[in-house]
């Protein structure tokens, strides 16, 4: 298949940009900026690091949405799979890309800072953020404000600007280009009701209207440009809230929807629905229908252990059921939405070299 370049802009006449006129801006001296972006992003993802390395206009085009455009434009988008793993014996967490199904897995350098537990991740502009979460070796008192971003293109991690409120064991979710964080415990160990939203743009974090009560171990996701709050527990509700906070960043106001999902241990985004794994009942997905605020349930097939505990994950649209457990026999359950009935459930050759605790899919 051939690949579709860009439109290229015309200018006026005599008209030159400043890539034209000063061939040391270029991409490609000689290349109209175009092509030139065209070529770059026609080479394979396991490159772009090297690349990276050329120039600093290669890099930063690299780590540019603009980059992304591109490349979904020539039709060579990839997806990969980043999941964090426990390493034998209690070592510490490393991050690893699973890939591709034709792929080696390969580990990803360290996260900075101290080992962490109970943070926040999110996947914005082909890049991992990781958020906040408490210091393991000094305990839950220990709460952090730091924040990483992890470029996956470029394969480094950097430092970005610190949250407002330190905290611990939150809900975090993308929305319309930004990142959204809200309750989760303080450094004094109370719940939190506070919510803010970073921009990257800006790499500033700003503090916008609190949930209406504290609420911690929640997760969230992102439906429609609003923020879906949900699981977890607050401090009016005795045991697991089952209520939804929905957050309307053009409103500037929360809502409430009165079903929700408690204690899950997974989610994953599919087919603009959420799939969640219930702590008390891992043999079931719990799936939830934002059009009409529904839920339904399927079964998961019986395979190795009972007790298992799944992770779930994302690719080439379909659902990916990655072992908590030490299962040397056990193999990656996937599920096809869109597969005919009988023929949803399938197993797949991906599988991380850990205990799976989280995953996450990033394009580039």
């Amino acid at each position: 298949m051939q690949p579709k370049f860009p439109t290229r802009t015309k200018l006026p006449s005599g008209v030159m940009t400043q890539a034209e006129g000063d061939s040391y801006c270029s991409l490609i001296p000689g290349l109209p900026e175009d092509l030139a972006k065209v070529c770059l992003a026609l080479v394979p993802r396991c490159y772009f690091a090297i690349m990276g390395a050329v120039s600093k206009r290669w890099m930063s085009f690299i780590g540019s949405k603009e980059f992304i455009a591109v490349r979904k434009e020539v039709g060579r988008l990839e997806e990969w799979i980043y999941v964090l793993i426990a390493e034998a014996g209690g070592k510490g967490l490393s991050w690893e890309m699973l890939g591709s199904m034709e792929q080696q897995n390969r580990i990803l350098p360290p996260m900075p800072g101290l080992t962490k537990a109970g943070f926040g991740v999110v996947v914005l502009d082909g890049k991992l953020f990781v958020m906040a979460g408490y210091v393991v070796d000094y305990g839950k008192e220990c709460v952090s404000d730091e924040v990483y971003q992890y470029d996956a293109r470029l394969n480094r991690w950097a430092a970005l600007a610190k949250m407002n409120d330190a905290r611990r064991d939150f809900a975090c979710a993308e929305v319309n280009g930004a990142i959204y964080v809200a309750g989760g415990f303080g450094s004094d160990g109370d719940g939190l009701s506070s919510v803010e939203v970073y921009d990257p743009q800006e790499n500033k974090w700003t503090l916008i209207e609190s949930l209406r009560r504290p609420r911690w171990g929640s997760f969230a996701s992102s439906f429609d440009g609003k923020f879906y709050n949900m699981g977890g527990r607050s401090s009016f509700t005795i045991g697991n809230s089952r209520f939804v906070d929905v957050y309307d960043p053009d409103c500037h106001s929360w809502t409430e929807i009165k079903k929700g999902c408690v204690m899950v241990t997974s989610h994953a985004i599919l087919d603009k629905r959420l799939f969640c794994i219930e702590w008390k009942n891992q043999r079931s997905l719990s799936i939830f229908n934002p059009s009409d605020n529904s839920w339904q349930k399927i079964p998961v097939p019986l395979t190795g252990s009972s007790s298992t505990r799944f992770s779930l994950g994302v690719l080439d649209g379909k659902l990916l059921l990655f072992s908590q457990e030490e299962e040397p026999g056990y193999q990656t359950l996937m599920y096809d939405p869109i597969a005919s009935t009988g023929s949803e459930w399938c197993t797949s050759k991906l599988k991380p070299s850990g205990l799976c605790l989280l995953s996450v899919t990033i394009e580039g």
